[in-house]
């Protein structure tokens, strides 16, 4: 059964084309122009994934992820805005959304990024049990799994390996790690950021997980693995 996709967006030249790269991606879509849409439609029907557009015509976009949130939807929410400032960013997650996306955006990186969100939210799930060794993140409940066994991670491991597995396969420079898991202004020493890679790693390894984050030097890390695509 495809997975199903819901796009908030109010404008259409945006969500047309969003709509028809998700559909010929396999999904099943639905594009609604507005917060109260939204959540009626959630409540009547769920979705893996909200793409949803914090510039909406009757309510705020942070809003509809809260009030979701508070009426039980436990999917995925992926933000997408023109407010690129850091502070919206971190606003955007305290709400309860799971991904950030700024305006103006590729449609390839909006794609990986639904990806990734289905694999993390579902663990890619085909309605059998989970593979032994293979990665699930439980965003919403800050828990990450080796088949049906939690791995232990402290909230900055958990954190570093959220932002990897957005990006699986592609390296995230140590400059954004800094600042997406400690602070943009963090003064102290980035061997910090390496003591928590290589914890990360040595639990993951102990409970043969197929994933490996792999460092790329000078550059930052890069999480591989042969998880397969939603």
């Amino acid at each position: 059964m495809a997975h199903r996709v819901l796009v908030v967006e109010d404008e259409e030249d945006i969500a047309i084309p969003l709509v028809r790269t998700l559909e010929r991606e396999g999904y099943d879509v639905l594009w609604v122009d507005s917060g109260q849409k939204a959540l009626d439609e959630l409540d009547s029907r769920s979705a893996d994934v909200v793409i949803l557009d914090l510039g909406l015509p009757d309510m705020d976009g942070l809003e509809v992820c809260r009030k979701a949130r508070g009426a039980g939807y436990d999917g995925a929410i992926m933000i997408v805005t023109a407010r690129a400032g850091e502070l919206d960013r971190v606003v955007g997650l305290d709400y309860g959304a799971d991904d950030y996306l700024a305006k103006p955006f590729g449609l390839a990186e909006l794609q990986a990024r639904v990806r990734a969100l289905i694999r993390r939210t579902t663990g890619g799930a085909s309605g059998e049990g989970a593979d032994e060794g293979a990665l699930r993140i439980d965003v919403a409940a800050r828990r990450v799994y080796a088949g049906d066994d939690e791995v232990p991670l402290t909230g900055k491991e958990f954190d570093v390996l959220n932002i990897l597995a957005a990006h699986r396969d592609k390296v995230v420079s140590r400059g954004r790690l800094m600042a997406d898991v400690w602070d943009e202004n963090w003064y102290g020493s980035t061997k910090t950021l390496d003591v928590t890679i290589g914890r990360l790693r040595q639990k993951l390894e102990s409970v043969g997980v197929s994933e490996r984050v792999v460092a790329v030097r000078g550059v930052g890390f890069r999480l591989e693995g042969n998880t397969p695509d939603a």
